[in-house]
């Protein structure tokens, strides 16, 4: 797995957890009004998000890259 998928899995754990944490304090109903903003903007926030932890993601991808690698093995 490169750089870039291992950026995707931790901003995606991040954003699930985040999401779980929004469900929890949200409720679950869809109104009209929802359904507007959903058309118009595409998407519906059921919380407050907080803004992504830049500096989070920043250390786990120094740790990912300070990591040493064996060379692959060729068949």
């Amino acid at each position: 797995m490169g750089a870039c998928g291992v950026l995707i899995v931790v901003v995606g754990l991040l954003m699930r957890n985040r999401a779980r944490r929004a469900i929890g304090r949200a409720e679950l109903s869809v109104d009209d009004d929802a359904v507007r903003r959903i058309i118009e903007e595409g998407v519906l926030e059921l919380a407050e998000d907080e803004p992504l932890d830049l500096d989070e993601i920043e250390e786990e991808e120094r740790r990912f890259w300070e990591q040493t690698w064996d060379e692959a093995e060729e068949w």
